[in-house]
């Protein structure tokens, strides 16, 4: 993906935030800040994203976003319940409105039969309601990350769409 084009999705992020009077936060693992970095790109960026986590060992992930041990210990860093995990810690640990999270395998190690390479696990939250998704994404190391980054993207502006449908 284009530079260009995820700045196009930034920038209609910022205006469905704004649009809604939301914040965001984001927690990232596998895209190692890269989500956060997209968003921040965009100036103006400081009136609806709040903060981003990076949050890539599972350490962290227990000490800043509050993930119970045992959803990783049951299901795995990587799992739709691990991502809806940290997207409630990140929500719980800012002052936004919609956080969203994402946690996977960017490769080329550490895939496995159950979890190969390229899997990635998402979550969007508000207080009232959340959507998880699990991908399979394929390519190097860097072009699964950016797929992650797009796909993070491109279903925040869906959720918060719905969200705005329903006021």
């Amino acid at each position: 993906m284009s530079k260009h084009k995820f700045e196009k999705l930034a920038i209609e992020v910022g205006e469905m935030l704004m649009g809604l009077g939301f914040h965001l936060a984001i927690a990232e693992s596998c895209t190692g800040g890269w989500v956060s970095e997209v968003v921040t790109s965009v100036s103006g960026s400081s009136n609806w994203f709040d903060r981003g986590f990076i949050t890539y060992s599972n350490i962290a992930k227990y000490e800043m976003l509050d993930v119970p041990a045992k959803t990783i210990k049951d299901h795995g860093a990587v799992s739709e319940e691990t991502a809806l995990a940290m997207a409630n810690g990140a929500l719980n640990n800012s002052h936004a409105e919609v956080a969203l999270a994402v946690t996977g395998v960017a490769g080329p190690l550490g895939g496995s039969i159950e979890k190969p390479v390229g899997s990635v696990c998402f979550a969007w939250v508000t207080l009232e309601q959340h959507k998880i998704l699990h991908k399979q994404f394929s390519g190097d190391r860097t072009q699964i990350r950016e797929q992650a980054v797009e796909c993070s993207l491109l279903n925040l502006l869906s959720f918060l769409d719905k969200i705005l449908q329903k006021q």
